[in-house]
């Protein structure tokens, strides 16, 4: 198979599987998905959604969350973890949204970007999510399948992005990205990983993982 061809596979696959996608974070704006985002980091998207709507039913808009201390907010996000920075990263970022852009979410990655605890990631589901402009955030899922399917050399996350981004139509970025993450998760996950399961990294993986699965197999 060509590399077009595997890219075109790996489409196909992924629309019969998902023809329509589920958000896996729930939200019902662009600031209530900017802060879920951003206590998704280093957690997981089940946890996250227990404890969102307890923050939101006490803050669901920055002027409301300015209103709460750091602590008060710490004390709400805990079990998400990394509390302490999140919980400073919400205060000041629902600040800045209120003095510079009258308590709305900026469309424009580099505007979130600079905002408190936002990195690239969290800006560009943003964008997608909230805005649909074309972005394709990297989460560990996607950076583990496009090395596995060898379409990209697993260096980091920024190669991987751009390798998503030059591979992939503009217009299908906003769709794939979720699709590659559900699928990660169902079908190609880190652990517990079941090839016979996983038809995309079957039919076109990277050979030298394959092996390595096989031989763990053995085992």
């Amino acid at each position: 198979m060509t590399k077009q061809e595997k890219v075109d596979f790996v489409i196909d696959t992924l629309n019969d599987i998902y023809p329509e996608i589920p958000i896996p974070l729930d939200h019902k704006d662009p600031y209530t998905l900017l802060i879920a985002v951003l206590l998704s980091a280093q957690s997981t998207d089940v946890k996250v959604n227990e404890i969102t709507p307890l923050l939101f039913e006490v803050a669901d808009n920055p002027y409301k969350m300015v209103k709460l201390s750091v602590e008060e907010i710490r004390e709400i996000i805990k079990p998400v973890g990394l509390s302490p920075m999140k919980s400073k990263g919400i205060h000041g970022l629902s600040k800045i949204l209120i003095e510079k852009y009258n308590g709305r979410v900026p469309e424009d990655m580099e505007a979130l970007e600079e905002l408190p605890a936002v990195g690239h990631k969290t800006a560009s589901v943003v964008v997608s999510q909230a805005f649909n402009i074309p972005a394709f955030p990297v989460d560990t899922h996607i950076h583990r399948l496009m090395y596995r399917w060898n379409l990209s050399n697993g260096k980091n996350v920024n190669q991987t992005e751009k390798d998503a981004k030059r591979l992939f139509p503009k217009e299908l970025w906003n769709k794939l990205h979720l699709q590659i993450i559900w699928y990660g998760r169902q079908y190609s996950p880190a652990r517990g990983w079941d090839l016979d399961k996983d038809v995309i990294t079957k039919t076109i993986g990277r050979k030298s993982v394959i092996n390595e699965y096989l031989k763990k197999k053995k085992k």
